[in-house]
């Protein structure tokens, strides 16, 4: 991912130092959430002293890992910290009061923590006679830097983005119903990985017919938490063989059915492993507003929507979807195809800004795409 921006009024050394610490807190995908990935860097006299960053849920914060690599040269040093110092006593101590306890004299960060209880650690520094400068980054940046994390401190409902391949002409598939292979090993390894920062993913009916996937973290390091799988089965047709539940004892499997599907069906899947729930229908559909509530409910903060194209389009046509990530494999079907964005119009892609520089995965192009905040 490309750089984050940073104003102009930043001087250029502390902007090389705020990016650092921003590279490094990406290390901290799929270990740390839902808490917020963190980075920090140390400098004392124009010298790096000590860096870190937060590396799994619920072991140190950044900052202190950065602090215990420094040891003494932290004293009179810089930190240069992604996301404001917290203030509170959690699973670890205040970083607030180590920063303050190791003698720091200035405090650069890039995001105003949103949290109630864990957020107004600039004040608590600025007490302490410790220079402080932040927020840096502008409401946009700090929100693509850790996205659940901030969505959550604003809405009761998960996190949701979007992940499809499309040909260079636009289309997923060659015929409707059947898998086509878009995007090669290297672009498959990224996406698992992906897979690793979410607390689920979700496939509508028509995928997991098409494709009958795993929905698991294979081509990638694991994660700390596997996702879970959501399936939207509106008649409850999921077969009992169907790959999904070969594992469902290890890694829950929830099935999303219409109120009055089959009570014999809706017990094939609870026999076969499956969590089942009865969600309102119209004619769209079933409700992804009730989905997404259960899933609330049930303590899913972060959704990845693997497809197909008619759920990844009404996702993002209705706003749900936050982020898109979208992969370009260079070549083109020509026709008549399966189409990627079904009914997606100018008014959503033009909500839709970059988030990060596009990424190059073998021959494949990964755009990261944000919507706009309302």
């Amino acid at each position: 991912m490309g750089p984050t921006p940073t104003p102009p009024g930043l001087p250029p050394a502390d902007q090389v130092h705020l990016e650092r610490a921003r590279v490094l807190a990406r290390a901290g995908w799929g270990h740390v959430h839902p808490n917020p990935m963190v980075g920090c860097v140390l400098v004392r006299d124009g010298e790096v002293v000590g860096e870190g960053h937060h590396r799994e849920f619920g072991g140190p914060h950044a900052e202190v890992v950065a602090l215990e690599a420094a040891r003494s040269r932290a004293c009179g040093a810089t930190a240069f910290v992604t996301l404001e110092p917290c203030d509170h006593h959690g699973k670890t101590p205040p970083c607030t009061q180590a920063l303050i306890r190791a003698g720091v004299r200035r405090v650069v960060f890039g995001a105003l923590d949103p949290g109630p209880v864990s957020g107004g650690g600039a004040a608590t520094l600025r007490s302490a006679g410790i220079e402080v400068v932040g927020p840096v980054w502008d409401d946009a940046t700090a929100r693509s830097e850790n996205p659940a994390f901030f969505h959550a401190a604003r809405h009761d409902s998960p996190w949701v983005a979007v992940k499809l391949a499309q040909t260079l002409d636009g289309f997923i598939a060659e015929v409707p119903g059947q898998r086509s292979r878009i995007t090669g090993p290297a672009a498959e390894a990224r996406s698992h990985q992906l897979r690793t920062g979410f607390d689920a993913l979700l496939v509508g009916a028509g995928t997991q017919r098409a494709d009958d996937p795993l929905l698991t973290v294979r081509h990638a390091p694991q994660g700390r938490i596997p996702p879970v799988r959501m399936l939207l089965d509106p008649r409850a047709e999921l077969p009992a063989h169907a790959a999904v539940l070969r594992d469902a004892g290890h890694i829950p499997v929830h099935v999303f059915t219409r109120r009055d599907a089959p009570e014999a069906d809706f017990e094939r899947l609870e026999a076969a492993g499956a969590r089942v729930h009865r969600v309102a229908f119209d004619r769209r559909g079933l409700s992804l507003e009730a989905v997404l509530s259960v899933a609330w409910g049930l303590g899913i903060r972060s959704v990845l929507c693997e497809g197909g194209a008619r759920l990844a389009s009404e996702l993002l046509r209705d706003g749900t979807a936050r982020r898109l990530y979208l992969w370009i494999a260079p070549f083109t079907l020509s026709g008549p195809g399966v189409p990627a964005f079904p009914g997606v119009g100018a008014e959503v892609w033009r909500r839709l800004r970059p988030a990060f520089a596009p990424e190059l995965h073998g021959r494949d192009t990964l755009l990261l795409l944000d919507r706009e905040e309302d």
